[in-house]
């Protein structure tokens, strides 16, 4: 892998520390709401929220899956951010949801817990999200790490499904979604053992997308970003969309009328013929 790339060097965040309010530099001076045990960076286009609670290995308080819809809200509003990327701090995704809050979590009878709130807002998110992991990503980890569009693991990362350790079932939207993703035996072999698996068997079943040297992670992350960001918005939300299934002949033929009449499609075909990259100036209103 080529590093040094001026490309991905420009979209990689600065770090800002954790903080509760971080200004996005928006005309209006916008500030968003990001609670403890988040951090938020932006680079250029790129957004990154890490999950920062270290020391418990980024397991995730009631406090912050009851915030993150709205982190994600406000970061879908932001014209500037174009391709989002979670991750965890210090070496580790996420060893889950905090176990001394699991009563605060419990999912309700309608499947509507806070981490399937939470769960569902991720999927939804109408730009690329990429999940950065490191170490181990486990039970409600590897729920938010699902919920993402790809997910890029350094080698040596672990992975499990662990709601049988505690006797809980897991919400029908995740059990559903992790044998979509990894298919009907790894989901029942990882919710049947609760053991971890490695990266290289995450991999083979689909449950990740690519393994990386952890040296190579965030350069591959970042240059994967760099791309996606590049790439027409509109072409990018109406496949997200379409994948996701949820759009059906209607939405798809009014992305197509908006692709026409937005100009966005007649950029990328005179970009061509020009031998140059596309000014794509499309955006969701």
């Amino acid at each position: 892998m080529r590093t040094g790339s001026s490309r991905c060097a420009a979209i990689m965040p600065s770090r800002v520390g954790p903080c509760r309010r971080h200004r996005t530099g928006e005309p209006d001076n916008r500030e968003m709401e990001v609670t403890d045990g988040f951090d938020l960076t932006l680079g250029e286009h790129v957004a990154t929220l890490t999950l920062d609670r270290p020391a418990k290995r980024n397991a995730v308080t009631a406090a912050m899956w009851r915030a993150l819809p709205g982190i994600l809200a406000d970061l879908a509003a932001d014209p500037k951010v174009r391709v989002l990327v979670l991750t965890g701090a210090g070496g580790t995704f996420c060893s889950g949801a905090d176990i001394s809050e699991i009563h605060e979590l419990g999912d309700n009878e309608d499947d509507t817990g806070l981490t399937v709130v939470a769960e569902h807002a991720l999927m939804t998110f109408p730009k690329p999200v990429i999940a950065m992991i490191e170490g181990y990503c486990v039970g409600g980890g590897c729920q938010l790490a699902l919920a993402c569009d790809l997910r890029v693991a350094a080698a040596g990362a672990r992975f499990g499904v662990t709601p049988a350790k505690l006797g809980i079932v897991y919400p029908l939207s995740s059990t559903r979604r992790l044998a979509e993703i990894a298919g009907p035996a790894t989901a029942k072999l990882l919710l049947f053992s609760a053991e971890l698996i490695d990266a290289d068997h995450a991999l083979r079943t689909g449950l990740v997308d690519e393994v990386c040297r952890p040296e190579d992670l965030r350069e591959r992350v970042y240059g994967l970003a760099a791309t996606m960001a590049a790439r027409s918005r509109l072409t990018l939300a109406a496949a997200k969309q379409i994948i996701d299934g949820r759009a059906g002949e209607a939405e798809v033929r009014a992305w197509q009328r908006a692709a026409r009449e937005s100009g966005e499609m007649a950029e990328g075909v005179r970009a061509y013929r020009e031998g140059r990259s596309p000014g794509f100036s499309w955006d969701a209103k």
